[in-house]
Formats: structure tokens, C-alpha cells, sequence
């Protein structure tokens, strides 16, 4: 299977992110989290271990708002000339109401325009990590468009979170999303997503669109990050309605009642018959994970891959979130494993 990674990912590192009571809390989608992937990866014999081609904004801007991503690209240059006392990360204190359009033309009014929360933070290497991370995720579904029958794109930062015009949840660009566009242009295309947490922004991005399936499996947001986005009501809409589907379950799903649910996913992925598969791989949903609420054991996630290779499909792998550090690469290579 081959493997799309760059480096660059470690040029995102922020020193802290802001959790629920203002606590400071160190960065929780941190480089680590690439490393023991890797490590697991190299323990097996299957694992084709690439570097991404570039493939140019065009394959973004497809997906994002123009002046999103123009903001990504220049927001740490301007927040440089700020007179800011601490400059080490870009986070703005104030958030944009979104029935309220406006959009001000200050950096950190543009900042909590463009950004969700709180750990959406932006440091110098931001951007260009961002840019690699969706890179994977086109060379990986390039790779199964030429014929290989499954790839997996390492992505970070990762990218399901990411809306059309915003980002959210640690993401910035939409890797999932990119790659599934690039795909629908030469066939159809269903994004199945296993991340613990919603996929809120893959959901914006396709919620008007009827070539491509979108499908979120996903804590309760009534509980649970993103908390506004992610019910079962939401199926889309204009000639995208009946093209999305939301699975949200309580905490402490277990591996018999999550597998169930995911069976009854499938069973939507078969009656569209895509001609190509992308899922947005999170390893959050494992029992022990430090953001999640689940009971998935190691052997449920083993499943998880057998069923949905099942379906037979050309297949690209985006990896989500994931924050047991100890457990994140033996988990994804189980997953993998049975993809391959």
C-alpha cells in the first residue's frame, strides 16, 4: 500500500491550545502523533512509504473559499506586524456569529471570521503544513485513480473539521474533501467518516452536491464537539438533499452496536455504487483515547477495516484525529491492515 507523507506536518507545532474553562493545555494534535504511525508502519511489509507531488491551489481552491485560503496564507505575515505582546500563536478571542455575514476587514476580526474555536491556533508553518497534508491526500487518490485498489494519505494537520470558508478542530484545509473532489471528476465518489467527532466541515462542503456521498458516524453532538452540526435531520440540501447521512451515538459505544451501525452505512454506500471510496480515519473513537467517549477495542477497529473493504472499492485512507499517542499507530495500522 502506498503510504503519502511529508514532513512538512512538523512545521505545525503550536506550544498550546485553549480548552472549556480557559486552560492552557499543550497541543494535542502534535507531531508525535505522525511518529508513532510511522513506526508502526515500518514494523510491517506493506507499507510504501511516499513523498507527495505538489499539485498546485487549483485542487483547493475547487473545494475552499478563495479568500479563506488567501487568509491562511498571509494571516502569520500580517500578525507579525502586530503589536501584540505574545506573537508565538495566532488566535483571536473573538468569534463570528455566521447568520451575521459581515466580515471585517481587521486581521483578528478576519481571524474569528475564519476560525471555529479555540484550537484552531496558527503559528508560522501553518499554512505550508496545511497545503502538504492536503498534497497526501491528492497523490493518494491519484494513486487509486491510476489503479492501485487502496493508498493511504498520513495527513496533519488533519482536515475534516475544515469547512468551505473556515477552520475548525485543529483543521484548516479539508484533505478528505479535496481529495473526493479531485476523484468526482472522474467518477462517483462516497466519503465515509469514522472520526469520533463530527464531520462538520465535510458536510458543508458537499451539503448541495448529488455526485458525492457523504457519511458521518460520530459521537451525539448534543454531548459532544462540534456540537452544532452533525444530526440526523441534516441530509442535505436543493439536488445534495438525500446525499448525507449523520449517525450520531451516545458515549460508550461499544464495538457490537458501533459495527451495526456501520453495517447500515454500507448498505447506503451500496445503493449509490460509487466508483471510489474515501474515508476520514479517526482513531478517536478507540476506548482509551483521551478526547472520546467511545469503547472501541483494538479488534473492533480491525472489523471496521474488514467490512468496509468489503464493499470492493478503489479506496482512499485520510487520517483524522486520534490522541492516544500510545495506541495511535498500532490502531491505524489495524485498520489499515485490512484496506491494504
Amino acid at each position: 500500500m502506498k503510504i503519502f507523507y511529508s514532513k512538512a506536518h512538523r512545521k505545525h507545532h503550536p506550544k498550546f491550545e485553549v480548552m472549556e474553562g480557559g486552560f492552557r493545555s499543550p497541543y494535542m494534535e502534535n507531531p508525535e502523533r505522525v511518529n508513532k504511525i510511522l513506526a508502526s508502519l515500518h514494523d510491517t511489509k506493506w507499507a510504501e512509504i511516499m513523498e507527495p507531488s505538489d499539485f498546485g491551489l487549483d485542487p483547493i481552491y475547487a473545494v475552499h473559499d478563495n479568500a479563506y485560503v488567501d487568509f491562511l496564507a498571509s494571516c502569520w505575515t500580517e500578525w507579525l506586524k502586530t503589536e501584540a505582546k505574545d506573537k508565538s500563536i495566532l488566535l483571536p478571542a473573538t468569534f463570528a456569529l455566521r447568520r451575521y455575514p459581515p466580515k471585517p476587514e481587521s486581521l483578528l476580526g478576519r481571524a474569528g471570521y475564519y476560525l471555529m474555536d479555540l484550537s484552531t491556533c496558527i503559528v508560522e508553518g501553518t499554512f505550508e503544513a496545511a497545503l502538504a497534508s492536503a498534497n497526501c491526500a491528492l497523490n493518494a487518490a491519484q494513486a487509486i485513480a491510476n489503479g492501485d485498489h487502496s493508498a493511504f494519505a498520513l495527513c496533519r494537520p488533519p482536515g475534516h473539521h475544515a469547512g468551505r470558508d473556515y477552520g475548525a478542530g485543529y483543521c484548516f484545509l479539508n484533505n478528505a474533501s479535496v481529495a473526493a473532489n479531485w476523484l468526482s471528476s472522474k467518477g462517483q465518489v462516497a466519503i465515509l467518516d469514522i472520526d469520533y467527532h463530527a464531520g462538520n466541515g465535510t458536510e458543508d462542503i458537499f451539503y448541495e452536491r448529488e455526485d458525492v456521498l457523504s457519511i458521518s458516524i460520530h459521537a451525539d453532538p448534543n454531548f459532544e464537539y462540534p456540537h452544532y452540526i452533525g444530526y440526523p435531520d441534516e441530509r442535505g440540501e436543493g439536488k445534495g438533499f438525500g446525499f448525507h447521512y449523520n449517525f450520531p451515538l451516545p458515549a460508550k459505544t461499544h464495538d457490537e452496536s458501533y459495527l451495526k451501525t456501520l453495517d447500515e452505512t454500507l448498505d447506503l454506500i451500496r445503493a449509490f455504487k460509487p466508483d471510489y471510496l474515501v474515508i476520514s480515519a479517526g482513531m478517536d473513537l478507540y476506548r482509551d483515547d483521551k478526547l472520546g467517549t467511545f469503547k472501541i477495542t483494538r479488534k473492533g477497529i480491525s472489523k471496521i477495516g474488514k467490512r468496509i473493504a468489503s464493499l470492493g472499492l478503489p479506496t482512499v485512507t485520510v487520517m483524522e484525529g486520534g490522541y492516544n499517542n500510545d495506541a495511535l499507530g498500532k490502531n491505524m495500522t489495524a485498520l489499515l491492515k485490512e484496506l491494504k
